[in-house]
C-alpha cells in the first residue's frame, strides 16, 4: 500500500468512527439514518457532477455497483439497530472486526490478493479479540445490538468486495458511490417505513435533529469517497483491514460520550486493532 493510499484509508476511518459515532446520539439512529444517507446521496450526486467518459463502461461495473448498493442498505439498517442497542465501541468493534474475518480469506481466494505472514497472523488476532470481546454474548438489548453487528459485518465484507469488482471493471468512484447509495436510500426508507404508523412520524423522527443529521451526512460522504479512492489503487483486503483501525476512533469516541467497557473488552478491542495493523502493513 502507497503513503497516498494509507494516508487516504486513514482520513477515511476517522471520518467514518466521527459520523457513527454522531448517528448514536441520535434519540432515533433507526429513522436518522435515512435522513443521513439522503444528504450524501445529494453529496454523491454533486461529485458525479464532474465526471468526463462513461460512468460505468461495462454492464459487469453496473450490475456489481447495484449489488453494492443492497447490500448497503443492509448495513446501514444493521447498523443503525446495533447502535441503538449497544454501546459504539462494542457495535463498532464486532461489525467492523467481523467484517475483516469474512472479506480477507474472499480477497485472497476471489480477487487473487497475496496471502503473507502479517495477514495470517493479523486474522488470528482478529478473532481472538472478536472472542474476548464476546465470550460471554450480552443479555437483553446489548447482546440484540451485537448479533445486529454481526449482520453488519456481513454486509460490509460483501459490498466493499463487491465496490473493488466495480471498480475492476471501470466503474468511476464518484458514480458508483453515487448509485450504491441511491439503490440503498429507497430501501432503508421502505423498511423503516413498515416499523412506522406512517409518512408523517417517520419524516418528523427523521428530522428532529436536522443539523446533526447534515454533518453526518459530509461526514460519511468524506468517508466512503476516500474509501473508493483507496480501493483503486490497493487491495480490498489491505483497505478494508487497516481502515478497520477506525476501531480507536470509535473506542475514544465511545469514552467521551461517556462509555466505559470492561477490561476484556477493551484487551479484545485492542486485538483486533493490532490485527488490522498486521493485515494492512504496507508491503514491500
Amino acid at each position: 500500500m502507497s503513503s497516498a493510499a494509507l494516508v487516504l484509508v486513514l482520513s477515511s476511518a476517522f471520518f467514518h468512527a466521527l459520523w457513527n459515532a454522531l448517528l448514536k446520539r441520535h434519540e432515533d439512529p433507526e429513522s436518522a439514518v435515512v435522513g443521513v444517507i439522503a444528504v450524501t446521496v445529494v453529496c454523491g450526486a454533486l461529485w458525479a457532477l464532474g465526471l468526463e467518459g462513461a460512468a460505468f463502461p461495462t454492464s459487469a461495473a453496473l450490475y456489481w455497483s447495484l449489488v453494492a448498493g443492497v447490500l448497503e442498505s443492509g448495513y446501514l439498517v444493521a447498523l443503525a439497530r446495533a447502535l441503538r442497542r449497544a454501546p459504539l465501541g462494542l457495535a463498532y468493534t464486532v461489525s467492523r472486526g467481523g467484517a475483516l474475518l469474512l472479506v480477507w480469506p474472499a480477497s485472497v481466494l476471489w480477487l487473487g490478493e497475496q496471502l503473507t505472514p502479517n495477514s495470517v497472523a493479523g486474522a488470528a488476532l482478529v478473532a481472538l479479540g472478536m472472542a474476548a470481546m464476546n465470550l460471554v454474548l450480552p443479555r437483553g438489548a446489548v447482546g440484540e445490538g451485537v448479533l445486529w453487528a454481526l449482520v453488519s459485518a456481513a454486509c460490509i465484507a460483501g459490498f466493499n468486495l463487491s465496490y473493488k469488482r466495480a471498480l475492476g471493471e471501470g466503474a468511476q468512484p464518484p458514480a458508483l458511490f453515487t448509485l450504491s447509495l441511491g439503490v440503498a436510500l429507497p430501501l432503508i426508507v421502505l423498511m423503516r417505513r413498515r416499523e412506522e404508523a406512517g409518512w408523517g412520524v417517520l419524516r418528523r423522527k427523521v428530522m428532529t435533529r436536522p443539523l446533526l443529521l447534515v454533518v453526518a451526512g459530509l461526514l460519511c460522504t468524506l468517508s466512503f469517497s476516500l474509501l473508493l479512492l483507496a480501493l483503486v489503487h490497493s487491495g480490498t483486503g489491505a483497505v478494508l483491514t487497516l481502515r478497520n483501525t477506525s476501531i480507536a476512533f470509535a473506542l475514544g469516541l465511545g469514552a467521551l460520550q461517556g462509555e466505559r467497557m470492561g477490561r476484556r473488552q477493551l484487551l479484545g478491542a485492542g486485538l483486533v486493532i493490532l490485527g488490522a495493523v498486521l493485515l494492512g502493513w504496507p508491503r514491500p
